[in-house]
């Protein structure tokens, strides 16, 4: 059974999503501009000035090859967690849920964005490194995501079969969400279209905050300003994970893990830049907001694949 309250109001579950949706962008947007401007570089224009400590840390190359800024990631999980203290109409184990699951798998990503050196990617590459006696940032982050899941699980009071399914359902909807951070905009729209699904119903309230905060800074992501990254992505994901979780019945829950595991499966082996690219609708969508694409580099390399 859903942990949200069915019997309240529609129109009073949209007002709470509505005061987590503010909360939550104003939160992110406040949290982005803490460091100063964002090291990135407009079309045409120079690189901002970012105090020393901060600019070479949280900046990195886009597929592009342009300097984009990391801080986006931190400042959309904290938006979020403010979302969701915030939010009228979640009681006290769903709204720890949440806040664990985000603030968790920002901690993560964000260990994984500073201290991770790219040489292994993707569920394969990191448990073969592992095999070979090398635990990889990667690794450590897989762990450190899985054990926040189980947690926030944990927090929904649920019975020990739907700790395992919950844990699963927001551990992998976290690594999903981060799987389509390769283009500008793109894991945001995911996101956004997905947390909009639930702004009707009983887990409205936190559905708004994940909204919020992914709204409040898609425009400088699109703008190739900055990027979510492993700390932002991941974050983003936990929380999609748990409203799904603490929202959905123990059938939608268990087809949408279903439908998230064999995406991921499907990531080692297939691209998804190519795969939308190949489809005209999908296509549209990705680059709507974004730059032209020309002169970007391959995808594979893109992709690292």
């Amino acid at each position: 059974m859903p942990l949200f309250s069915t019997t309240a109001r529609p129109l009073r579950r949209l007002a709470g999503a509505a005061v987590a949706a503010g909360v939550s962008a104003a939160a992110a947007r406040a949290a982005y501009a803490l460091p100063g401007r964002a090291p990135a570089r407009s079309p045409g224009g120079d690189l901002f000035r970012l105090p020393e400590h901060v600019g070479d840390v949280w900046t990195r190359t886009n597929f592009r090859g342009e300097p984009v800024t990391l801080v986006e990631g931190p400042a959309a999980a904290a938006g979020a967690c403010a979302g969701v203290l915030a939010a009228p109409g979640l009681g006290g184990a769903e709204r720890a849920a949440a806040v664990a699951a985000a603030a968790g798998a920002a901690a993560f990503g964000c260990y994984d964005d500073l201290s991770g050196g790219g040489e292994a990617r993707g569920f394969r590459g990191h448990l073969g490194a592992l095999a070979r006696g090398r635990v990889t940032t990667g690794a450590v982050k897989i762990a450190g995501i899985g054990a926040t899941g189980l947690a926030a699980a944990a927090l929904l009071g649920r019975g020990r079969a739907d700790l395992l399914l919950d844990g699963a359902l927001i551990a992998g909807t976290a690594n999903l969400v981060n799987l389509l951070d390769l283009r500008p905009g793109r894991a945001g729209k995911a996101v956004l279209a997905a947390g909009a699904l639930h702004l009707a119903g009983p887990a409205a309230p936190a559905a708004g905050a994940l909204c919020g905060a992914t709204a409040a800074l898609l425009p400088e992501d699109l703008g190739e300003r900055a990027m979510l990254g492993d700390a932002g992505a991941n974050a983003l994901g936990a929380l999609l994970g748990t409203v799904a979780a603490a929202g959905l019945p123990r059938s939608g829950r268990i087809a949408l893990l279903a439908g998230t595991a064999a995406l991921t499966a499907a990531s080692e082996v297939v691209s998804f830049t190519r795969v939308i690219d190949a489809t005209p609708p999908l296509r549209r969508i990705d680059r709507w907001g974004r730059r032209p694409a020309a002169r970007a580099p391959a995808d594979a390399a893109a992709d690292g694949e």
